[in-house]
């Protein structure tokens, strides 16, 4: 089957699949986007006379009606086919004839390919959010609920100072609050429109570029049409980066919950149905999802990094090198939000220790404490620590096992509610609603 870009030879065989990849398999995640591009371009291109407005009519039902069947799964790229771009321009002139080779008119395959990654980032961040949100506030209700358990705290892997589930929890949902504003940022470079920058050097039509901005419910343009070439690439990096804060607050979380799953520590336990076994070993728990979160997030962690050594050495314009973004970062979005549910589905499930402090192995958790008792009857604090540690030393520290934080963000005095309006004010900067009205206005 011949290509948009064929002339009077075919490729070799062995050339064409090296050069394709994994190109149509990955493709079909940006099937449905690649439809709302046409369905915005069509109109635009009707606007400015290249289309009659019953060829716009003939199209737009042949492109819903494509959008549909993507939706409901009966839709592939045809052996054959090159890509989407490819597979739907086909279906089109076998149903409309050249109307349908019409729609290629005023854009290249590179900024086509471009508006269909910025709609896919654009959509799968606004579904990486929704779950963020979602496992934040399991995390702050876990916060208020375990507030009054106690935990030891560590410092260089010591016993160090109390602390409690409350602050752990708590500690994981505003880490998530900063990984939301790594987010929006990203949504931002995204949001802007790159369709009409065709090949990266522009068009002799005369496109309206702001009325398919509006059309598909970006913010803005990527106006300079050189730019918007360089921004692939650019714009992964940055997505990748904000994927990675994600991550590593999810890894740092899979790592303490393994600590605190095991025997010696034996703060927390899961259903059993929620571990797994051995194979020799009957008393096996073992916590094999934190384990994979843990794994999976050390490998986005170095997603960017990835990205950035494709890219590093390419200079301006379209390099075919841009094709691989797509094999390293579209599995790991799918990976994250893998991660985000199943982290959701064992903290829902947690199990905390009650008492744990009062063993006797924590006692000196409470050394500041004691230290702090004695500096609010007066004694200047050297002095204090001298004495605490001469009883530890004489073995005359009795501790209460007591602790009375009351300021911002400590144990007393967690600051669930502006914690939860931080986040609050992080998600209203993402105006989701207006891209939905837009999708739903190019589609209905």
């Amino acid at each position: 089957m011949s290509k948009l870009w064929q002339k009077d030879k075919d490729s070799l065989k062995s050339v064409e699949t090296f050069t394709v990849g994994k190109d149509r398999e990955l493709d079909m995640y940006l099937a449905p986007f690649d439809v709302l591009g046409s369905l915005a371009h069509i109109h635009m291109l009707e606007s400015i006379g290249l289309l009659t407005k019953d060829e716009l009519q003939k199209l737009s039902v042949e492109l819903k009606l494509i959008f549909k069947r993507i939706g409901a799964g009966d839709f592939k790229i045809e052996e054959g086919v090159e890509d989407i771009h490819s597979q739907v321009e086909l279906e089109l002139t076998k149903k409309l004839g050249d109307a349908g080779k019409k729609i290629h008119s005023g854009r290249s395959r590179n900024d086509q390919v471009l508006v269909d990654i910025k709609l896919y980032l654009r959509y799968e961040l606004e579904q990486i959010v929704k779950s963020v949100n979602t496992l934040f506030e399991l995390l702050q209700s876990q916060s208020e609920k375990y507030k009054q358990h106690l935990l030891p705290g560590y410092t260089h892997f010591q016993l160090a100072m109390p602390s409690s589930f409350g602050l752990w929890f708590g500690a994981y949902a505003e880490s998530l609050v900063d990984d939301v504003v790594t987010l929006e940022a990203a949504y931002r470079v995204v949001n802007k429109n790159p369709l009409g920058s065709a090949a990266g050097y522009g068009s002799s039509f005369p496109l309206n570029r702001k009325l398919t901005t509006e059309l598909l419910g970006f913010d803005d343009l990527n106006y300079n049409v050189v730019y918007a070439q360089m921004g692939r690439g650019k714009t992964e990096r940055i997505v990748a980066n904000a994927m990675a804060n994600v991550a590593a607050t999810l890894g740092k979380l899979s790592a303490d919950a393994c600590l605190f799953l095991n025997q010696n520590f034996g703060f927390i336990r899961f259903p059993d149905e929620l571990t797994t076994g051995s194979s020799i070993m009957p008393h096996k728990k073992n916590p094999d999802v934190f384990e994979l979160i843990r794994a999976r997030c050390n490998q986005m962690m170095g997603l960017p990094n990835d990205i950035a050594l494709l890219t590093a050495n390419l200079p301006s314009g379209y390099h075919r090198d841009l094709q691989l973004l797509k094999e390293v970062l579209f599995p790991a979005i799918q990976h994250l939000k893998d991660c985000l549910t199943m982290t959701q589905l064992m903290l829902e499930n947690v199990q905390v220790k009650e008492s744990i402090l009062e063993d006797d192995q924590y006692k000196f958790l409470f050394s500041v404490e004691e230290v702090n008792k004695l500096v609010l009857s007066g004694m200047p604090f050297r002095e204090a620590y001298q004495k605490v540690g001469r009883d530890i030393e004489q073995g005359n520290y009795s501790p209460e096992r007591m602790v009375n934080h009351t300021h911002e963000g400590s144990i007393g005095n967690l600051c669930t509610s502006e914690i939860a309006s931080m986040m609050k004010e992080a998600l209203a900067k993402f105006r989701f609603d207006r891209v939905h009205e837009a999708t739903q206005k190019l589609l209905f």
